[in-house]
């Protein structure tokens, strides 16, 4: 118990170091992987801390015999939720510098921290296949599926809350972006979650069932990072799941009404026996770890005494969206859309 382990003195010091860790806490808009593992640690350690807390303010023999036990565990438990609401908004403060109003999200220096799994029987099974032991308590066949429920609620309410104007529809093409197999193999690749896998041999050789299987065991951890620690898990996970899709969301939620610069660039340019034509100038990729594919298009003009004339480039997680960054990159040329406007101007008035 704690007044075992712990003197009045020590939870008196306790509450005064706990006071003055509840000042400002640092904004920078650089925050660093690491501050968010510090934050991680600080919730564990807040999270047993109050457990502790708890088990004492339960114990009604304790209190009566200490008097003075009772107004200090009453301090402590005043200050631990100060401490607990402060290191809160750190990682809100975090989640929302990735998607600042400059978009700059490459000032992440790489994913947030992996939240620990508070139970080793629980660890064990994430990386544990169905096909290793017929008893489901000890793979992730059971824990899967928790975990594939958890990501779709997270994932649902962050575009629900991200993005107030989208219909259902759009909405759920943005979370099926987030929660679908490929992208939650890629983020096992990322935190080397493959590598601790228990399965059967040769079963990585065939990519399409292995990329399932990494998603599973993605799931499998999510569910029991939540399931470990009831206190805090569900709030640890959703926090380390936002901050990994935000990065994501930043191209996933343009909507059509957004992507105006094919239309304005028609306008300048386009008439009656006039091309312009939008190509995909090389294959998608899917760069490691972000479990999206990315487009190249280029827009090219015939037309006003120029075949097939590059305008423009860009590149986006949708065609669309890559064609639209293309016109916009042509727009941006100005020098050479005046000479087009001019053509195009001289044409219509000579007829």
């Amino acid at each position: 118990m704690l007044f075992r382990l712990i003197s009045l003195n020590s939870i008196t010091k306790h509450i005064s170091q706990t006071k003055h860790s509840t000042g400002p806490v640092p904004t920078e808009t650089n925050t660093s992987k690491k501050d968010f593992s510090k934050d991680q640690d600080s919730k564990i350690c807040l999270s047993q801390l109050r457990q502790h807390v708890k088990e004492v303010k339960n114990n009604v023999t304790i209190l009566e015999a200490e008097p003075d036990l009772a107004t200090a565990i009453s301090m402590l438990d005043a200050a631990l939720n100060r401490r607990e609401k402060a290191v809160q908004t750190h990682s809100v403060q975090y989640t929302a510098n990735l998607s600042s109003g400059s978009g700059k999200t490459e000032k992440s220096s790489g994913p947030p921290s992996l939240p620990p799994i508070l139970d080793d029987r629980l660890e064990k099974a994430v990386f544990t296949h169905p096909g290793q032991d017929s008893n489901p308590a000890v793979t992730y066949d059971r824990l899967e599926i928790l975990g594939d429920a958890y990501i779709e609620l997270i994932a649902t309410k962050l575009v629900w809350d991200r993005f107030p104007s989208l219909p259902s529809g759009r909405i759920s093409q943005i979370r099926e972006s987030l929660v679908k197999n490929e992208t939650l193999a890629a983020y096992a690749d990322v935190y080397g979650l493959a590598h601790k896998a228990i399965v059967p041999p040769g079963y990585a050789d065939q990519a399409k069932r292995w990329i399932k299987t990494k998603g599973d065991i993605f799931e499998a951890y999510v569910a029991a990072v939540i399931l470990s620690d009831p206190m805090n898990g569900y709030r640890n996970a959703e926090q380390w799941l936002i901050a990994l899709w935000l990065p994501k969301l930043v191209d996933l939620g343009l909507q059509k009404s957004d992507l105006h610069s094919k239309e304005e660039l028609a306008k300048l340019v386009m008439a009656k026996g006039i091309k312009l034509e939008y190509v995909e100038e090389k294959s998608a990729v899917m760069p490691k770890g972000t479990g999206s594919q990315t487009f190249f298009i280029g827009v090219y003009l015939t037309g006003w005494g120029w075949e097939k004339k590059h305008l423009g480039s860009g590149q986006g997680p949708s065609k669309n969206a890559a064609g639209d960054r293309a016109a916009k990159s042509a727009l941006a040329n100005t020098s050479l859309i005046s000479q087009i406007s001019q053509a195009k101007k001289s044409s219509l008035s000579s007829k």
